[in-house]
């Protein structure tokens, strides 16, 4: 395992506590002056409403990024407070956590580590003393010496070669061997649209060389957007641009993409359902606009269908929807948000609503363990309630997915630390589309720098040559010329990869 987030669990009762709390510390991975760390602290006294972890560096060693926690160093001592959502420690109970620090000279591990000020034994949790009898006293086992000033020296994981099958391990994506990863790359628009205006399957070429131009730009992700209509064959759709011949023109665009050693993010964009209301994209029943929520008419077939297709590659990944806006029908948080998770019935919207757990559970009845991405409300830019109401995945494979664009509501710092935050804290997070209106990337350098400081992923929008003073088109030509919009994101991509 990479990294951990802090995560409350549980333990087996009848552990004797020999202090108030045990620390154990250990190093993921270890490179030329950096590496990878863990703590995780048990509670051997009474359960806790909230926490704060304390320890000294002994040999200068600074944190640079950490997670499930607000980390804070000052010189050598270094604190680690809970989050609103791990402040629950019980008795027995445990809180594991990640970090990334910087080290010169010599990587020797802290030896003293305090809970809420108090002083805590280092080493394995306490364990049940077996019990002795009368005729045959049975002895306590006594552990064997360890030496807590030298770390494990083994190297990071070596991530997989090629796309990788991705798995979530705490707050972060992790590959088959256990690297982390982030995905960053852009969205190929076109297979959501084109089909149903009956003009083809895309919107331009995507032959090899034009996924291959993607991957010059040092992408290692495509998002690729979908009409459900047009998967499923619906008799609206023209004969050669439906069911069979759609799936299978994804089909090749997702091989192509895996073959360049890329992640295909498979999306749901447009839907079927006859929204009339606030922010209504068209009046149309068909899948021909964005709707507020997937129809609980055909969504739920898509994506029984979609994972089927591609549940035997654990490298595709199922982004669930695109942009829900149940806030725009409803007139509460609460109702939006829970129309987005349980659908049903929902105020304002005149069609059955398929809600994020019935896509989930869609998804998980055919067997398919991939990564699935779950979008917020609010066109996706708001994720303020995201953890309070998200699914229930079984598979446990689930990550947050956000878009931002200069003009939305959510679209500067302050609201990304109050409500990113602690999201990224949980679980991983994507923003599945950045992008701006201003043929420029100065907004989008902002959003690139905030997730590149917290390890996260992100992809532009979008890889087809429209007009970028008219919308964040990022190439004039699919050979990869960027726009001015496009060049912020092409070198950025290229700086980040050796």
């Amino acid at each position: 395992m990479a990294s951990t987030a802090f995560a409350v669990m549980g333990t087996a009762s009848g552990a004797a506590a020999a202090s108030v709390c045990t620390v154990e510390y250990s190093v993921a991975g270890q490179w030329a002056g950096g590496y990878q760390g863990a703590v995780t602290v048990t509670n051997n006294s009474a359960a806790l409403s909230s926490w704060s972890l304390g320890f000294d560096f002994p040999a200068g060693q600074v944190v640079s990024q950490g997670w499930g926690g607000k980390w804070s160093q000052s010189g050598a001592s270094v604190t680690v407070v809970n989050e609103s959502w791990n402040a629950a420690l019980g008795t027995g109970a445990k809180v594991t956590g990640g970090f990334i620090a910087s080290w010169t000279g010599a990587n020797t591990a802290p030896t003293t580590f305090t809970l809420n000020g108090t002083p805590c034994d280092t080493g394995a949790p306490p364990t049940p003393t077996p019990t002795a009898t009368a005729t045959t006293p049975t002895p306590t086992p006594t552990p064997a010496p360890t030496d807590p000033t030298t770390p494990p020296t083994s190297p990071p994981p070596t991530p997989a070669t090629g796309a990788p099958e991705l798995s979530v391990t705490g707050n972060k994506f992790t590959d088959q061997n256990g690297a982390v990863r982030r995905l960053l790359g852009v969205n190929r628009s076109g297979g959501e649209f084109m089909c149903v205006q009956g003009h083809g399957f895309f919107d331009g070429p995507v032959d090899d060389a034009s996924v291959k131009a993607i991957a010059d730009w040092k992408a290692n992700t495509v998002r690729i957007p979908l009409n459900e209509e047009c998967w499923l064959g619906l008799d609206n759709i023209k004969p050669e641009y439906r069911g069979t011949n759609y799936v299978n023109a994804v089909k090749d665009l997702v091989t192509k993409v895996l073959a360049h050693g890329m992640t295909p993010v498979v999306e749901l964009h447009w839907t079927h359902g006859q929204y009339t209301g606030n922010s209504a994209g068209c009046a149309d029943v068909h899948a021909s606009c964005q709707k507020p929520m997937p129809g609980a008419q055909y969504t739920p077939a898509f994506w029984t269908s979609v994972a089927n297709t591609f549940k035997n590659d654990k490298r595709v990944v199922f982004d669930l929807f695109n942009e829900p806006y149940p806030d725009r029908a409803t007139s509460t948080a609460t109702q939006a948000w829970s129309c987005w998770r349980d659908g049903g019935t929902c105020p304002g919207i005149g069609y059955e609503v398929a809600g994020m757990q019935d896509l989930v559970d869609a998804v998980r009845a055919t067997g398919a363990k991939n990564l699935v991405l779950v979008p917020g409300i609010a066109y996706s830019n708001d994720l303020s309630q995201w953890r309070a109401y998200k699914p229930t995945d079984p598979a446990g494979n689930l990550a947050a997915a956000w878009h931002v664009y200069n003009f939305n509501t959510c679209a500067d710092e302050t609201c990304w630390n109050n409500t990113l935050a602690p999201v990224a804290a949980e679980a991983p997070l994507l923003a599945g589309e950045i992008g701006e209106n201003t043929c420029g990337h100065t907004f989008i350098d902002r959003v690139m720098k905030w997730f590149d400081d917290r390890g996260l992923s992100y992809l532009g929008w979008t890889w087809n040559t429209w007009n970028c003073n008219s919308g964040p088109a990022l190439i004039s030509s699919y050979d990869g010329t960027p726009t001015a919009f496009g060049i912020g994101l092409r070198d950025h991509l290229r700086a980040l990869t050796p």
